[in-house]
């Protein structure tokens, strides 16, 4: 097989830390490569490499040699969509940047990516999730570049839409590409992989055959990755208790399309609540709507029966403090200018008015619990992986001390030790816990019940023993029972 990629010697270095040290390895066309490792391990660092980029400050050493193009997918399609523009602008822009028929370019890619031609008239508000990251590829599919490299194409996705992903992936393996695959999920490892890259702080820790090093890992951080990944193991049920926050007839729109249709769910406090579903079932709606971030909605949102306003600018601080919410895209809801401990510390000191010293104590303890030291805690975001801003964005929400938290997909992206880390620490907070997830092991380790939402309707409601042992509607039926194990051709 023709080979494609070669990478050897690659070294990175930020001032005195190193990202990446001796990490090499060679890719064929037509194969999947899968980087896999820990949040900061330079899985990211060495995907930039191939596409001739590096992050800011960073020195690059070594040889990489791509033969052909190298394109793009993102972790967050939403971030690298025109929120302005129309799909179909920009697909004709992207197309004027290549050789041939422009109209025949786009056709070719959109046919790869089995995107819809008619999602061309559409912006990307208008997109699902799935949808977005379906046209993120068909826009990296343009041109036919020999590499693809895919940053976390899962994340955040539910069940059936990542199995749809993966399996849009595999097609353009299947025509000639070569992907290399930086992921957290070892279901999308060994569904699509061909050799696996371990990283561990930057170097080689373990690599080879996908299904060998799967089976039977060599080394002590690759079999500790593979143990911590998490089992459909449904929590203890606890004792029912009267409602703490309570969501009654709740419905939300986006313009002239309502999303949410007349929703009834409640949670008490110490309880955990899963709300799952399809992408674009209103799941992050809802979570939104709980947190005062989406106003275009009736119905009520009571805490301790008391209403809250739908605008968190109407909400008291008190209240604010109460009802904390973790944003699904943490790189997005910090401010790029300013050094995330600054940031996080700012909840403590606004909304319990700690002095700023103190508060900045206490959030460094917080942030050293999930494994960010304070010389980290003190870059700007730029300067933390996307796992390492998560953690710091759920910190920033417990320094307000809540009785609601609610998490919109924390632990997508992350890698399973620090995820079984996070799960513990969530598993054990005193306060009322929504959790928005697609992924079946967390919802199983921390919910008390779970919601399933279609369409905006909640279709399915129960203790999650009952939903995920004996599912009723089709909906949940599709979510627990699609498996990307049979994807891969071997």
């Amino acid at each position: 097989m023709t080979e494609v990629v070669r990478v050897e010697r690659l070294r990175a270095v930020a001032g005195s830390h190193r990202l990446v040290d001796g990490v090499g390895f060679t890719l064929a066309a037509g194969r999947v490569l899968a980087l896999v490792g820990a949040s900061g391990s330079g899985k990211t660092t060495t995907g930039l490499a191939l596409l001739g980029e590096h992050p800011p400050g960073v020195t690059v050493t070594g040889t990489v040699t791509v033969a052909g193009r190298a394109a793009f997918v993102p972790q967050h399609p939403s971030a690298a969509l025109n929120p302005v523009r129309r799909i179909g602008a920009v697909f004709r822009e992207i197309a004027a940047r290549h050789d041939g028929d422009r109209d025949e370019l786009i056709t070719t890619a959109l046919r790869r990516a089995r995107v819809p031609a008619g999602l061309l008239r559409r912006y990307p508000h208008q997109l699902s999730g799935g949808q977005q990251q379906r046209v993120v590829l068909a826009q990296a599919l343009v041109g036919d570049p020999a590499v693809l490299v895919a940053d976390e194409p899962t994340t955040g996705q539910d069940a059936i839409t990542r199995d749809e992903v993966v399996a849009e992936l595999a097609e353009v393996v299947r025509q000639g590409v070569a992907l290399v695959l930086l992921t957290h999920d070892l279901d999308v490892v060994r569904a699509l992989a061909d050799q696996i890259v371990v990283l561990c702080a930057g170097t080689v820790a373990e690599a080879g055959d996908a299904g060998e090093v799967l089976s039977a890992p060599q080394h002590e951080y690759t079999r500790a990755l593979i143990a911590a990944q998490p089992k459909v193991t449904v929590a203890t049920p606890r004792p029912s208790c009267p409602p703490l926050l309570a969501v009654r007839d709740l419905s939300a729109r986006h313009r002239a399309t309502t999303v949410l249709h007349a929703v009834n769910l409640a949670v008490g406090a110490g309880e955990r609540l899963a709300v799952v579903g399809r992408s674009g079932s209103g799941k992050t709606t809802f979570a939104r709507c709980v947190a005062g971030l989406h106003s275009a909605r009736t119905g009520h949102v009571l805490l301790d029966g008391v209403p809250l306003a739908a605008s968190l600018r109407r909400r008291s601080r008190a209240e604010l403090a109460r009802v904390q919410y973790v944003f699904q895209d943490a790189s997005a809801s910090f401010d790029p200018r300013r050094s995330v401990l600054d940031q996080v510390c700012r909840t403590a000191v606004r909304l319990r008015g700690k002095p700023i010293a103190a508060a900045r104590a206490e959030a460094l303890i917080e942030l050293a619990g999930l494994g960010i030291d304070e010389d980290t805690a003190c870059r700007r975001p730029s300067g933390l992986s996307g796992g390492e801003l998560r953690r710091a964005a759920l910190v920033r929400a417990l320094l307000a001390q809540p009785e609601v938290l609610v998490c919109d997909e924390i632990t997508s992206g992350l890698d399973t030790l620090t995820q079984a880390g996070l799960l513990d620490q969530l598993a054990a907070m005193p306060c009322a816990l929504i959790v928005i997830s697609h992924d079946l092991g967390v919802i199983a380790r921390l919910a008390d019940r779970i919601a399933v939402l279609h369409e905006g309707h909640v279709v399915e409601h129960g203790p999650a023993r009952q939903v995920l042992g004996a599912p009723r509607h089709p909906v949940t039926l599709g979510l627990l029972g699609h498996s990307t194990e049979t994807v891969k051709e071997k």
